[in-house]
């Protein structure tokens, strides 16, 4: 840390692509907030680029690709010997948080959740089950025991939701030095920026988004189309539904309606100014985990949104939120056509989500803290690390099975 360029290396599940995601859009945030304090930062993954992928070299980012089960991975960061580590996600902690602990033992080790992956996965299960979620459930997955042993092996886990680090303390206990509460970093929405949007009367239409490949959204819009958007259109029989997303599979795309003013748009290049032209963004989730960047974005185009309590979820802490929440689909419509025909309560609405962001996720602000943080966790990392003792236990057993059995696939691939 005391070098005049430290080096960072991001181990990413897959290439950011902050035009379909708001993970994408997330990772970019931090890797821009690291190059802003003079890090030297390189990305590498074993996953393939997309066209929608970000072009991180012109950040002056150091871009490579790695190998599963390959020594070349030890050489690479033995030769790098950055002095901070993140894991986009516990798989690819699982993957090569040994590899890093063996080449670069002095490293950092940071776990960037996006959201707790076992939390969402447990909820679209009793979802589908048409059950309650319950803690009991979540504890007895066998993800929830995978992700959480990551969270222990690394040195800290970043997570974006208030709601995710209060639910790990309290459910299984993990220490609160593991753990540090880092939401989007959101630049200032000044008074320049609102006077730009378009009024109230400017606008039109109800907004609905989210990237295809993502089941919370792909649910979304199945219970838009089957039992929210009807109720609406019944009150404003002219008004529409614009989808936007990525990877929409073909069961959405299929939904495209003109006749009932469902229509699925697909992706745009411009996703800001789609937001601008609509009154409502609707995002009727029923399960999920994390923030939502559909929700941060919404209201920084200051559009009102209507959602669901899984949708505000760890995001406003006590503050009053940017729209209306419901959390059943006549509550819901209900609530929608109102704040649609009410422009008092709509100017209001939207006043809150200036609020939120420059409150809550205010980039400057929240970067100057974290590296604090980090330079003291860098400062006593010796200390740090024997109080986890927990951790040292799973990073042995880990290593010890995870190092032999990628050993044992690395020499079954040589023999082909």
């Amino acid at each position: 840390m005391n070098t005049q360029h430290p080096k960072l290396l991001v181990i990413g599940y897959v290439w950011p692509e902050p035009a379909t995601t708001a993970a994408g859009g997330r990772m970019m945030q931090l890797l821009q907030v690291f190059l802003g304090e003079g890090y030297k930062v390189t990305f590498v993954s074993t996953a393939s680029k997309t066209s929608y992928s970000q072009d991180l070299e012109s950040f002056g980012i150091t871009m490579g690709t790695i190998l599963l089960n390959d020594s070349s991975f030890d050489v690479f960061v033995q030769e790098l010997q950055p002095q901070i580590v993140v894991f986009d996600r516990f798989m690819v902690e699982e993957q090569f948080g040994w590899r890093v602990a063996n080449a670069a033992p002095n490293a950092i080790r940071i776990l960037n959740t996006e959201d707790l992956h076992s939390l969402r996965k447990s909820r679209e299960v009793c979802h589908k089950r048409k059950q309650g979620f319950t803690e009991d459930h979540w504890l007895q997955e066998d993800i929830t025991k995978r992700e959480v042993a990551s969270i222990y092996r690394c040195d800290l886990s970043i997570l974006v939701s208030t709601f995710e680090m209060e639910w790990l303390q309290k459910t299984v206990s993990v220490p609160s030095e593991l753990l540090y509460h880092l939401p989007f970093l959101l630049d200032e929405i000044t008074g320049t920026h609102q006077g730009q949007w378009p009024s109230f009367s400017e606008r039109k239409d109800f907004i609905c988004f989210g990237n295809g490949k993502h089941a919370p959204n792909v649910d979304a819009v199945r219970y838009l189309k089957n039992d929210i958007w009807p109720l609406i259109r019944e009150q404003l029989g002219h008004a529409n539904l614009h989808i936007y997303g990525a990877y929409l599979p073909q069961q959405l795309v299929e939904m495209h309606n003109p006749k009932e003013g469902f229509l699925i748009k697909g992706w745009v290049s411009n996703l800001d100014r789609e937001l601008q032209q609509n009154r409502i963004s609707l995002a009727p989730l029923r399960f999920g985990a994390g923030i939502k960047g559909k929700l941060t974005q919404s209201m920084q185009n200051g559009t009102p949104s209507v959602t669901t309590p899984i949708g505000i979820e760890g995001m406003h802490k006590s503050m009053p939120w940017a729209g209306e929440v419901a959390a059943d689909p006549e509550d819901f419509a209900q609530k929608a056509v109102t704040l649609y025909q009410n422009e008092v309560k709509w100017s209001k609405k939207q006043g809150r989500g200036v609020q939120i962001c420059n409150q809550l996720y205010a980039k400057v602000e929240l970067g100057k803290a974290f590296f604090n943080h980090l330079k003291n966790l860098c400062g006593n990392i010796n200390g740090h690390r024997k109080k986890n003792f927990t951790g040292q236990l799973l990073q042995h057993q880990s290593m010890a099975s995870t190092k032999y059995m990628g050993k044992w696939i690395e020499e079954k691939n040589k023999e082909k």
